[in-house]
């Protein structure tokens, strides 16, 4: 029955906002006329096979999301979302993180239906502010991102600045108090997070420093301070990236301190591009490993998803990867090999990775993809299984 009650409430804002679109195609009110609606559809099947007692876990989920954007008037507009995500055809093998199916493989899609997004932005010369339920990425996601790979991607309840300060530097600072996490809204969390980031861009690429302040609001202390400067660029066939991080923890009164570096080069000739990088999350003596909890984790450290949260130990993910265009598609083929920072007598191999993936798009709306994960498991005390992953999808939009 409460299934039933959120598709209808659904239904009925669909409906509502179709009625909108008619009243603003034809009304020649400038205002209205520059308000737009838009929907898209993600159709995913996925399947888990983990060497482990663990059932093989398969679904095939839809997620739909509506969007609703006003016309701005003297610099003001809104945008208003809502997200729904579903089972299909009665395939939900599967554990979906909310206390269901728990003998089967995790995959993060529980069923959903809430608000995505729900803000007022105010634009004038350099300035932009947000306040509301927003989408927040910052650089490469590698510490704030949507996590939209996810069927119920990540927003935040925020207030944010950017602005422009010069022609080539750019300050943003959000402050969130609510995490809207990928687990559906029983797993969102309240917070006291400050994000502070400044990109300046030179004739050789952008110098990036930030600042992020993270606290759960739970009544008890658990701060997460990490201060940090990347650079990346392009010359000609190369590009280049490097980064380094310094991360402060405050649990409980135990007290952590670690660090966070990254290298990548790459080259491109003709359609294909080729990567080689090496990232590592430090530990504090094999007590604390860095963390990213607001990251769209998925995005690194292999696809199968093993370093959602990196190991005590912490983590030295050295990788490669070949990317290039067949068949009006584009496909990406890469390696993984993972270690310990600090190794232990027992946690020194984390294992490897290969992540394969394939996507097309099919006219202007829609697009589909195949996407395989391997991994394969190192020492036995590091917790981790041989884990297989694949995921087909297709995808429009309107």
């Amino acid at each position: 029955m409460q299934r039933v009650r959120k598709l209808s409430t659904l239904t009925a804002l669909i409906l509502l906002t179709s009625s909108s679109i008619s009243v603003s195609a034809n009304s020649e009110n400038e205002i209205k006329s520059n308000a737009k609606a838009s929907v898209d559809f993600n159709l995913r099947y996925e399947t888990v096979d983990q060497d482990n007692t663990a059932k093989d876990a398969s679904v095939l989920t839809l997620r739909s999301r509506l969007n609703y954007t006003t016309a701005s008037y003297s610099g003001f507009s809104g945008i208003v979302e809502f997200e729904d995500s579903r089972q299909i055809a009665g395939v939900d093998d599967y554990n979906d993180t909310v206390s269901n199916n728990t003998q089967y493989s995790v995959i993060a899609d529980p069923e959903t239906t809430e608000l995505d997004q729900a803000f007022v932005q105010y634009k004038r010369d350099k300035l932009t502010a947000k306040i509301g339920r927003q989408v927040i990425t910052l650089d490469n996601h590698r510490y704030v991102g949507h996590v939209g790979w996810r069927q119920d991607r990540q927003t935040f309840d925020a207030v944010t600045l950017n602005y422009a300060a010069l022609n080539n530097l750019k300050i943003s600072y959000s402050y969130l108090n609510k995490r809207n996490r990928i687990f559906a809204d029983v797993k969102d969390l309240h917070s006291k997070d400050h994000l502070l980031n400044l990109a300046y861009n030179t004739n050789f690429g952008q110098l990036t420093a930030y600042s992020y302040l993270l606290e759960v609001d739970e009544g008890t202390s658990n701060g997460l301070d990490t201060f940090g400067i990347s650079f990346k660029g392009k010359k000609d066939n190369f590009s280049y990236f490097a980064e380094f991080a310094t991360q402060d923890s405050e649990t409980a009164g135990t007290d952590y301190s670690t660090s966070y570096i990254a290298i990548e080069g790459g080259y491109s000739f003709d359609a294909i591009t080729i990567k080689l990088g090496a990232e590592i999350l430090g530990s504090d003596k094999a007590r604390y490993g860095f963390s990213t909890p607001l990251a769209t984790l998925h995005k690194f450290n292999g696809w199968s998803d093993q370093f959602l949260g990196t190991p005590k130990e912490g983590l030295v993910d050295l990788y490669a990867s070949v990317s290039g265009k067949a068949f009006s598609g584009s496909w990406t083929v890469a390696l993984h090999d993972f270690s310990a920072d600090e190794a232990t007598d027992t946690v020194d191999d984390l294992g490897s990775e290969i992540n394969a993936i394939y996507a097309k798009r099919f006219s202007k709306h829609y697009k589909a993809g195949l996407k395989y994960a391997a991994y394969s498991a190192g020492d036995s005390s590091a917790g981790k299984v041989d884990t297989d992953k694949v995921w087909l999808w297709i995808s429009a939009n309107f």
